[in-house]
Order: C-alpha cells, then sequence, then structure tokens
C-alpha cells in the first residue's frame, strides 16, 4: 500500500452559498465514509483559508526563525485534502475523482515518495 495526498487549491472553488457548502460537505463526508468503509481512508481535513496561518519558519544559523504569517505572499493555499493508503494510482485516482464529483472542484493526487533506509547494514528497504 502506498500513501496518496488528495487535496485541492482553495481558490479553484467557486464561490457558494453557506446551505450550498452544507451540501457539499455532507457529499464529502459520505465519500469520507466510504473510504473509511472500504478500509483506505487516512486522514483529512478541510476549510483552510489564508487567515488561518500561524506563522512561518525559516532556518537561520541552525535556529529556526519565527514570523507571522505566510512564507510567501500568494493567494494560492490548500483548502482541503484527504490521505489515503491504497495499493496504486488507480485506487487514488479513484478516491480523488469521487471526492471531485461530491464537492464539485478539482483536486490533485500526490503519492508520497518511498523513504529508503539508510542504515549502512541494510540493503535499500522501503520504509512506511
Amino acid at each position: 500500500m502506498a500513501l496518496y495526498l488528495i487535496a485541492f487549491n482553495d481558490e479553484w472553488v467557486p464561490d457558494h452559498t453557506l446551505d450550498e457548502l452544507h451540501e457539499k460537505a455532507t457529499s464529502a463526508r459520505a465519500v469520507i465514509q466510504e473510504m473509511t468503509d472500504a478500509g483506505v481512508f487516512v486522514f483529512s481535513d478541510g476549510g483552510l483559508d489564508a487567515s488561518t496561518v500561524v506563522c512561518s519558519v525559516s532556518p537561520s544559523g541552525g535556529s529556526p526563525v519565527f514570523t507571522d504569517g505566510p512564507f510567501v505572499e500568494s493567494k494560492e493555499h490548500l483548502g482541503g485534502f484527504a490521505v489515503v493508503d491504497v495499493p496504486d494510482d488507480a485506487q487514488a485516482r479513484y478516491w480523488a475523482g469521487r471526492i471531485a464529483v461530491a464537492v464539485g472542484w478539482p483536486q490533485e493526487v500526490h503519492r508520497f515518495p518511498h523513504r529508503m533506509a539508510l542504515s549502512p547494514d541494510s540493503q535499500s528497504e522501503t520504509v512506511a
């Protein structure tokens, strides 16, 4: 199994009334329940917006430097996401399609890369 991120940019979401957003949320929760029932659901969250940025952190001489707000001034930001644990790209695409149809806006699918074990006494093993 591999982990995939299914996410959308908040700018891809057209304006909706509060009632329409409640309907979209109900549809999305139904898909999340399907993922849970299928045993592929890991985690999801949504409703992020630029005003929720707590801080940015950048390295400076080996120490973290914290600043208020986003690191880069940009209108683009993560609007919501789901993480699924599925066997292949086709299954990740399937669930992304289910979410896209449920909420009515585009989604992107990203595979988390495998991390390689770096211990000298092990052969390049894949670690989840």
